[in-house]
């Protein structure tokens, strides 16, 4: 070739065109991005597949997974053909020539530059599209299972007379098709219109008509389909209105038809249907008149009647008819949302019974017997003792207790007593050195149950430990002490292979182990381990020497995390605790089935509802799916975790529930039944406190059954600050083996109180029967105190406790040094027609960090005492203290021995001796020399009162307990030591 640029000659250089090598290499590193993409979602996929399968609950994978699926392509398909149709039938009905106009040359432009891609476009546009609205109904997953497999309430609504089951499984299923369906209009609409623009169907500036005849009938079709699916809406929102919110009262998020919705929105809505479908006719009709005239006439009627019957009508009626008499025009409205509300949250059969708050008899002293057969007090606060436990038990550092311990019930001596349990559980920030061996291999599981008796603490004020140390030994017998599964244990172990767990440790040292059970996942296979080291971001876990034959990888552990992940249908209660059962420690987990398609039936936020003093400090407490609005709720399901294998058991609890029958249909084989439930199970099971905590929020208002009185609001009750703390959360309720008036024995029970809205004296006391398996089971009493009359409430009890000079002076004495006081639970129980308020007080001191009990205060009958034991506050609360027998009549008249009897001095002497050689031994950390000096105060101080009481009785000494003056404290603190409890 010539030279024809007068440059110079040679190779011509190839600018801008990366090399064949760098072009693989870039290639190769695509695929290789590509490929790894895709693994990432095939890992999290099929370890997902691999857990179901390993928990035997592959089904709800598998039918969670096919109904996500279907729903994605028939509902994407159906988008996707919706629109490309309404795109290629404006393509087809473009007219033959463009109209000579500006705007017509600059469309060409775009005609001209996407004619080569008009298939590519249009399949790009409807793939876009398909998988938008596929990703969208997909997450209908549990609508559609709702719907298709809907079981009926039998029970119907008062306006419609249809049953509940279309307000809960029917309507949001109809509601989901209509909004799928008005996006299908509104997305065809805008790109039929567009593709007619481009194709001069449609014109806006050029001369000449604005729109062919097929572009008019095109649209008009379209908006008739709109306008129709407008006139379903209107008619659907007549059914709507029965669980519709509204803002009736501020203090009830009100569902269900008032006087104005009844006679006003209800004919508006049908008025407005019937001009909806005539609009929706006058639109198709265009078909033929070619015309868009009457259509825009009707459209716009329509309009203007949805503004005046629908928004102005109903204003009118509530401001002129409602408004004047509310109380009269609402009343019948509120006896069916009184009716629905009590019935959708089990409180319908509520015993209401009148308490006068003040004690029948005068002479006190024959109550004293009556205490303890009316209630079991149980004086360790599960929610203070926790360090206790941790300091007295913990016995490894890498091992810890909750920080919030449970309330349970077991057998001893043949009767049941309440019993504060907490597991041994595994601590990963305690462990000696931390790596990746040592926190997923070595370190692996928690051991062994800790538990004390729930009414006594010994002579320290430590608890009663009945099962303790390390195995655990006490009267829980022989059981499975290992724990692969707690609510402290986050993150995943591997166990089972080459490498060798910690066991526990005692005087001969370390004890190893290698889990035996069948959980978790194998990871000997290469694809699974694959998989996991991509799922867990961790690639020690592709090529580690530690993983061989038999290994497993356990994960998803809290027992919680579990349920929910096996059931997804279902609400988990904010508090599992564990039990032993049948040789095995079971976690014990309360399941709730919820709607809020209950018509007339008021709604609730249960995030809002469960709250209290122990979730505001402790997240572990809170109820799953904190934001759920809900107005109907059973304790449908009981659910168990193994602590060693992890197996989860659903059984079902609530034999008549709808909506549990529903999911069963729709997840079969995955609850069973009832009767598989064995005794020793069942002896542990107990009403919920989450429950427990909407019901009694609802039964602030909802406990009068009148209509008038629920308007004037006069009977409006509120749960009561917690007054043991400064968080100004409500007060939890507590668990407590009680019996109300009409009950003739104890009954472990679920107790709360509440006060009138915005004052802190008390207006009722409100209690559950909470044994499951009892003839009384969830059975709901409330004691009502008057109004006339003012009883005092928490607050006052607490503000009564700290104002007294002589109990104010003792806790300053207390909190004396480093010393902190700590309040605990405020129990509350009925008692020949009065309140008996206990509440134990325990104190962190010296170089003890951890509560003691020290005093119990309590108060009856405007009485208060505040002793070193429950059984001294109650004697000298009943006048039951000192009461010894008469001297004998021998002639004697020794005058009596006064506290300087020289054998009660010597005693006292030793009994200070020895609390400064403690003090001397902390100052040290000489826990050896701290624990004799300990234990010789402890014998100086039982001398000395036992030479005082033969002193007392050798000189007929009556009138109360005398007890040794000056003796000094048994707690580091320096606060007085309590004699034993009873």
């Amino acid at each position: 070739m010539p030279d024809r640029g007068g440059g110079p000659t040679g190779p011509r250089m190839r600018v801008g065109r990366p090399s064949r090598r760098v072009r693989t290499l870039l290639m190769t590193l695509g695929v290789l991005a590509v490929l790894g993409m895709a693994f990432t979602m095939f890992a999290g996929f099929w370890t997902d597949w691999l857990w179901y399968r390993s928990v035997n609950y592959s089904s709800v994978f598998t039918t969670t997974l096919w109904t996500k699926i279907g729903l994605f392509f028939v509902f994407g398909l159906l988008m996707a053909v919706a629109v490309g149709l309404n795109i290629w039938l404006a393509h087809r009905l473009r007219p033959p020539l463009s109209a000579m106009s500006m705007e017509q040359q600059n469309l060409d432009r775009y005609r001209m530059g996407i004619a080569p891609y008009k298939k590519w476009l249009l399949f790009g546009i409807t793939a876009l599209v398909g998988l938008i609205a596929g990703a969208s109904a997909s997450g209908q997953w549990r609508t559609w299972l709702m719907w298709v497999n809907g079981v009926p309430f039998g029970e119907k609504d008062p306006q419609f007379k249809l049953d509940v089951s279309f307000y809960a499984f029917d309507l949001p299923w109809y509601r989901f098709l209509l909004g799928f369906g008005f996006a299908a209009a509104i997305l065809s609409v805008i790109a039929a219109a567009l593709t007619h623009y481009l194709y001069g169907g449609l014109r806006v500036t050029s001369p000449g008509a604005r729109a062919t005849a097929a572009a008019t009938g095109h649209l008009s079709v379209l908006i008739g389909v709109f306008v129709a699916l407008k006139a379903v809406a209107y008619w659907l929102d007549r059914y709507g209105l029965a669980v519709k919110s509204s803002d009736f009262r501020a203090t009830d998020n009100w569902t269900g038809l008032r006087y104005v919705d009844a006679n006003a929105y209800l004919p508006a809505k049908t008025i407005l249907f019937c001009i909806a479908v005539i609009c929706a006719l006058l639109f198709f009709a265009t078909l033929w008149r070619r015309t868009w005239q009457l259509p825009v006439i009707g459209f716009g009627l329509m309009v203007l009647s949805a503004i005046l019957i629908g928004g102005l009508y109903p204003a009118i009626v509530q401001k002129f008819q409602v408004q004047p008499n509310e109380q009269a025009k609402e009343a019948p409205y509120v006896e069916k949302n009184l009716e629905a509300t009590r019935k959708a949250y089990g409180i319908d059969g509520t015993k209401v019974t009148d308490y006068t708050g003040t004690s029948k008899t005068e002479d006190k002293t024959k109550l004293r017997d009556d205490v303890d057969s009316t209630a079991s007090i149980r004086i360790m606060d599960p929610n203070i003792v926790s360090p206790t436990f941790q300091q007295l038990q913990q016995i490894r550092n890498y091992y810890a207790f909750p920080n919030n311990l449970d309330v349970d019930r077991y057998a001893k001596g043949g009767k049941d007593q309440d019993t504060v349990i907490g597991l041994r559980e595994l601590n990963l920030a305690g462990i000696p050195k931390k790596n990746w061996i040592n926190n997923h291999f070595r370190y692996t599981h928690g051991y062994g149950v800790v538990a004390a008796e729930g009414t006594s603490a010994d002579a320290q004020g430590r608890p009663n430990f009945t099962e303790s140390d390390l195995p655990s030994e006490g009267d829980l017998g022989s059981y499975e002490q290992r724990v692969y599964y707690g609510e402290k244990t986050t993150t995943y172990s591997i166990v089972g292979g080459p490498q060798k767990e910690i066991d526990y440790s005692d005087d001969n040292g370390e004890k190893t182990t290698s889990y035996k059970g069948d959980s978790g996942v194998n990871l000997s296979n290469p694809v699974n381990r694959a998989a996991y080291a991509v799922a867990f971001g961790e690639p020690q876990i592709l090529y580690s020497g530690a993983i061989g034959e038999g290994s497993r990888v356990l994960y998803n552990r809290t027992p919680k995390e579990r349920v929910e992940a096996v059931a997804p249908w279902l609400t988990i209660d904010g508090d599992a605790y564990p039990a032993v059962v049948d040789g095995r420690i079971q976690w014990i987990v309360d399941a709730y089935t919820t709607t809020n398609g209950y018509p007339y039936s008021s709604r609730t936020t249960l995030g809002d509802t469960t709250a209290d003093s122990l979730t505001a400090t402790n997240d572990n407490r809170a109820v799953v799916a904190q934001q759920n609005q809900v107005n109907y709720i059973r304790n449908s399901v009981k659910a168990t975790v193994d602590a060693y294998t992890g197996k989860v058991k659903l059984y079902q609890w609530d034999t008549k529930d709808p909506v549990l029958k529903t999911w069963m249909k729709a997840f079969p084989d995955t609850v069973e039944p009832k009767s598989d439930i064995s005794k020793p199970l069942m002896d542990h099971l107990r009403y919920p406190q989450d429950l427990f905590k909407v019901q009694r929020e609802l039964l602030t208002r909802y406990h009068v059954k009148d209509a008038t009185t629920f308007l004037s609001g006069s009977e409006v009750w509120q749960v009561p600050d917690d007054p043991t703390n400064r968080s100004g959360s409500a007060v939890p309720p507590y668990y407590l083996s009680m019996k109300m008036p009409d009950q003739k024995a104890q009954a472990f029970s679920l107790t709360t109180t509440l006060t009138p809205n915005g004052r802190d004296n008390l207006s009722a006391f409100m209690a559950v029967d909470a044994e499951a398996g009892a003839s009384d089971y969830g059975k709901i009493r409330i004691l009502k105190l008057p109004t006339n009359t003012t009883v005092n409430g928490p607050k006052q009890v607490q503000s009564q406790f700290n104002s007294q000079e002589d109990i104010a002076e003792s806790i300053r004495l207390l909190r004396g040094g480093d010393s902190e006081v700590e309040y605990g639970n405020l129990l509350t129980v009925p008692l020949d027609g009065g309140l008996l308020y206990v509440e134990p007080v325990y104190v962190r001191g010296g170089g003890l960090k951890y509560p003691l009990l020290r005093k119990v205060l309590v108060t009856y009958g405007g009485q208060t005492a505040f002793e070193n034991t429950l059984d001294e506050a109650l004697n000298k609360i009943f006048g039951a203290e000192g009461a010894t027998p008469e001297p004998p009549d021998d002639g004697d008249t020794t005058p009596p021995p006064t506290s300087e009897d020289p054998t009660v001095k010597q005693a006292l002497e030793d009994a200070q001796k020895a609390f400064t050689e403690g003090q001397d031994a902390l100052k040290e950390n000489d826990w050896e020399a701290y624990g004799r000096a300990q234990k010789d105060l402890e014998e100086a101080l039982q001398r000395a009162e036992e030479a005082q009481a033969a002193a007392d009785r050798a000189g007929g000494a009556g009138g109360g307990e005398s007890k040794p003056s000056g003796s000094p404290s048994a707690d580091p603190s320096g606060s007085p030591s309590p004699k034993p409890s009873s």
